[in-house]
């Protein structure tokens, strides 16, 4: 274990930083799930909702550097895919 009071320090921000990034990957994929359901019951109005809390989240876990940019951007991007031909297939049945 270290001594010196910087690197005392330097391991706990590093311990914080850990634990709020697993909690952050965790939840994740629950929330990805939560949107993949709704647009696999077809249920428009509660995908559109699933997907505005995951783009929330998606986007905070990049500024929290938990996930690349590029990643959040892609799941994204897929996720309102997916409930945009949701909505196009409402629209015309």
């Amino acid at each position: 274990m270290a001594r010196h009071p910087s690197a005392l320090k330097r391991h706990r921000q590093s311990e914080k930083r850990r634990q709020r990034n697993q909690a952050i990957k965790t939840r994740l994929p629950r929330i990805v799930r939560d949107v993949r359901t709704a647009v696999g019951a077809s249920d428009a109005t509660v995908a559109g909702e699933r997907l505005e809390q995951a783009a929330r989240a998606l986007d905070k876990a990049v500024t929290k550097g938990v996930i690349h940019r590029n990643n959040a951007s892609r799941k994204i991007a897929r996720l309102s895919r997916a409930v945009s031909q949701l909505n196009a297939g409402a629209a015309r049945g």
